[in-house]
């Protein structure tokens, strides 16, 4: 039985995930569903803890407004509260069944904000990424110590890892460029 890099890329892999949904909550000047979609919504008098895509259907009209379309209207009130509870910028208005939200466009200083929280979300992102990549480097550290791991071995998952840590963070750096080049277009 030999070592291999364990539960590291599936680590590595969640960090990425966190990254990616925590990148989409930062707001551009263009409507996205992202926005509002992961929100959570407590629904029915705080008995059903659901995501704003669970109930309700979230489309963008055009580049500046949001349509939330609950699937039943008995909660479009807990829906707009949770909304405004999550206070992300945004004013969520009751329209007859809908809920509209107009996205105003970033004034230059609000974009500059922005890309500073994203540049701060990615460093967080790499942060873990390192720490994933530090805890299974000393394993392998010890195991070799303790004989379990000849050299070669160690040298090659050394050397497995690095790879993958590079892969991460390189994604890490393309979500990072997406979103700037999003921040950034008017």
């Amino acid at each position: 039985m030999g070592m291999d890099l364990g539960d590291v890329p599936l680590k590595m892999q969640k960090v990425l995930e966190f990254v990616k949904a925590d990148v989409a909550t930062v707001r551009t000047g263009r409507a996205t569903p992202a926005l509002v979609e992961n929100l959570v919504i407590n629904a029915y008098g705080g008995t059903a803890p659901m995501k704003v895509v669970e109930l309700a259907q979230v489309s963008t009209p055009d580049s500046q407004s949001l349509v939330i379309a609950p699937y039943d209207q008995s909660i479009i009130g807990d829906i707009r509260r949770d909304i405004i509870a999550a206070n992300i910028g945004l004013t969520p208005v009751l329209d007859n069944a809908v809920i509209r939200i107009a996205v105003p466009a970033l004034t230059e200083e609000r974009r500059m904000e922005y890309v500073k929280m994203l540049h701060k979300k990615l460093e967080d992102g790499r942060v873990k990424i390192r720490q994933t990549r530090h805890d299974r480097m000393q394993e392998l550290k010890r195991a070799a110590e303790e004989g379990e791991l000849n050299e070669d071995d160690r040298k090659r998952l050394e050397e497995e890892l690095q790879k993958l840590t590079d892969k991460m963070m390189e994604e890490i750096e393309e979500m990072g460029r997406a979103k700037e080049a999003e921040l950034l277009r008017i």
